[in-house]
C-alpha cells in the first residue's frame, strides 16, 4: 500500500465499460434484483472485465444506466472521502483475494458521498458485495446504494465488514487505515453503550467480549480523535454525527 497511490489496486482489477443490455446478463438481473425508490445498484463482472448490470442511477445520481462504470462510481465520490474509500476498496479485495471458500458470505459497507452529474453532493449508504464466487475466485460484485437524506456525514469515515473470518476481515480494513478519521461499526457498537452510561466491563457483557476487548475498541480512539477522556470522546461522537 505504501509503495502505490491508493486505489490502484482495485483499479487495476476494473476497466471503464459500461453495460450492454442487449446480454443475456442484463436481462437476468433486471427480471431477478428488485428495485427500490432513491437505490442505485451494479453488478460487475470480473470474467467479463465489464458493468454486467446497473439500475436507479439516473434518478440517485442523475447518470443514465448505461452511463456508469466502475471508473465512474469511483470518480465521482468527493474529495474528503475519496482517499478513505479508495483505501477500503484496496485492502478489501487484497483480502477477498486471499480468500477461497464462503467468497459469497463476504461484504463491506460505508457511508459516503458522492457528485451528482448537476454538481450537488448526495449522502449515500454503500454496500458492497461478493455477488458470485467460483472455484475461490471473485466473478461478480454486487454494489447497493442507499439515499438516505436524513444521513448527516461529519468528518469522521464510518463502515463495517462482515464475513465468516470477520476478524480478519476487518483487522485487513483497519490496518494502518487512520490517517482518515474513521471508526468501525464494532467501534461504534462499543460507544454508543458507553455514550448511554455503561462501564466497560457492562459493554463487555452486554456484547458477549472481554472487557479487554471493549478496551481496545474504545481507548485507541482517544489518541485518534485527540479527546481526553471518555466524556470528551462521546461528545465528540455526537458532534460528528457518530452517535
Amino acid at each position: 500500500m505504501k509503495n502505490q497511490k491508493l486505489g490502484e489496486y482495485s483499479k487495476r482489477l476494473i476497466t471503464d465499460i459500461p453495460l450492454d443490455d442487449s446480454h443475456k446478463s442484463y436481462e437476468y438481473y433486471r427480471n431477478t434484483l428488485p428495485n427500490f425508490k432513491d437505490q442505485a445498484v451494479y453488478v460487475y463482472s470480473f470474467k467479463e472485465n465489464r458493468m454486467v448490470y446497473a439500475a436507479g442511477w439516473e434518478d440517485v445520481l442523475g447518470y443514465k444506466d448505461d452511463e456508469i462504470t466502475m471508473m465512474t462510481i469511483v470518480s465521482i465520490t468527493t474529495p474528503k472521502f475519496l482517499k478513505f474509500s479508495s483505501e477500503l476498496n484496496d485492502k478489501a479485495m487484497m483480502f477477498l483475494n486471499k480468500i477461497d471458500k464462503d467468497l459469497e458470505k463476504y461484504s463491506f459497507t460505508l457511508e459516503l458521498e458522492k457528485f451528482h452529474k448537476k454538481g450537488h453532493v448526495v449522502p449515500l449508504f454503500s454496500r458492497v458485495a461478493v455477488h458470485k464466487a467460483c472455484n475461490g475466485k471473485i466473478e461478480e460484485i454486487i454494489g447497493i446504494s442507499h439515499v438516505i437524506k436524513t444521513l448527516k456525514l461529519g468528518d469522521i469515515m464510518q463502515y463495517a465488514a462482515y464475513g465468516p473470518k470477520v476478524k480478519d476481515f476487518e483487522a485487513a480494513l483497519n490496518k494502518e487505515l487512520f490517517q482518515h478519521y474513521a471508526i468501525s461499526r464494532k467501534e461504534k457498537e462499543a460507544l454508543y453503550l458507553a455514550a448511554k452510561g455503561y462501564a466497560f466491563k457492562e459493554i463487555a457483557d452486554e456484547l458477549n467480549v472481554s472487557q479487554s476487548a471493549i478496551e481496545k475498541r474504545i481507548i485507541p480512539m482517544y489518541k485518534r480523535f485527540n479527546v481526553k477522556s471518555l466524556p470528551h470522546l462521546v461528545s465528540f461522537a455526537y458532534e460528528n454525527n457518530i452517535l
